[in-house]
């Protein structure tokens, strides 16, 4: 299956930036509790915004532990994916579940989407995403109330990637998760299981060039295809994986990629010809890979961390897990590991 029939965004553009800069179809962030999880009474949550260095403003939210003092300044987290999905959704659980464990923890959408900023929407890129970690690092570091040298990142699903891809250039990073991790510019270029050849690729990007004609002529982006609207079962088990995350109540949201809309199409040539993990062999701060032992895109983690080097690199196999599990199983996700984790190496 072409990467392009999973890569779907944001209908709803609520979107908030800073000084005054602002969205065209909403100029506030929504205040209300619309995550997909359930709100815990041990965290704070505030709304926040900052930009990052193409001058796209992201939106977020920052976790804080009850009861956090003004004077005490503790290690944070900033967090992101899966690819297509909202702060809402995975991302949030896993901050406000971090939060409850004693992280200052901040989970933004990326640039292009969900209230953040950036034009045209449902945009992705290796290079921007990776900027967006780096961004919130940029936040965190400036807050009153983290240690700046206390600071790690996670990245779920195709953010995963990025973030590993973060980690090799920013040594402000000390510690990094990756859960159900894509590499989003591999799957991009060689489809999954790297089955697509140079013939494939070429024809690929012959269309995708053609629709940027196309794009340009019409003044608007063609939307790639995105998840099916009902499943017939004859879909692969990924796909209603997926389906059943995101296009029911359990993951829903309605400014997420994978539920409501779709990537515009020509999002894939960047992917396809920049790929990222070019450099993750020189991570010296210490790196934890988690995957599902079911999980299709298992291979992402593996071979990510086949390049790893040092004694401070992790790899964890879920045990029965598939890629979906990592976003919403609170009993599947090891959040006990993830907090020793991080607690080992932000100290």
């Amino acid at each position: 299956m072409k990467l392009t029939k999973l890569m779907t965004v944001c209908a709803s553009c609520a979107c908030l930036c800073a000084c005054g800069l602002h969205h065209t179809k909403d100029t506030t962030m929504t205040q209300n509790w619309d995550k997909v999880f359930k709100q815990s009474n041990k965290v704070t949550v505030q709304k926040v915004h900052f930009k990052n260095r193409y001058g796209i403003t992201l939106a977020g939210d920052l976790y804080m532990p009850q009861n956090t003092s003004k004077g005490t300044k503790l290690a944070a987290l900033a967090i992101s994916g899966p690819f297509g999905a909202v702060k809402e959704q995975a991302s949030g659980l896993y901050a406000q579940t971090l939060a409850e464990r004693g992280f200052i923890t901040l989970a933004f959408d990326p640039s292009y989407t969900g209230e953040s900023s950036g034009e045209p929407r449902n945009v992705a890129s290796p290079d921007i995403n990776t900027e967006d970690f780096s961004a919130a690092v940029d936040y965190l570091s400036n807050h009153p109330q983290v240690d700046a040298d206390k600071i790690g990142i996670l990245g779920i699903c195709g953010f995963g990637g990025f973030a590993l891809n973060a980690a090799a250039m920013d040594t402000r990073i000390k510690a990094t998760v990756v859960s159900t991790m894509y590499d989003m510019t591999r799957v991009s270029a060689n489809g999954y299981n790297d089955s697509v050849d140079d013939k494939a690729r070429y024809k690929m990007l012959q269309d995708l060039n053609a629709q940027r004609t196309q794009d340009y002529k019409s003044g608007t982006y063609a939307k790639a295809p995105g998840l099916p609207e009902k499943l017939t079962g004859q879909e692969p088990q990924f796909v209603q994986d997926y389906f059943n995350y995101y296009k029911t109540p359990l993951g829903f949201h309605k400014r997420s990629i994978n539920s409501n809309g779709n990537w515009n199409t020509t999002s894939a040539l960047s992917l396809i010809n920049m790929p990222i993990l070019q450099r993750s062999a020189e991570i010296q701060n210490a790196v934890l890979v988690v995957h599902g032992e079911k999980a299709h895109s298992r291979y992402f983690g593996e071979d990510a961390f086949k390049k790893l080097k040092g004694n401070n690199k992790e790899l964890l196999i879920i045990p029965g897990a598939n890629h979906t599990d990592l976003y919403y199983k609170t009993d599947v996700i090891p959040f006990d590991k993830i907090e020793k984790f991080y607690k080992s190496n932000l100290k």
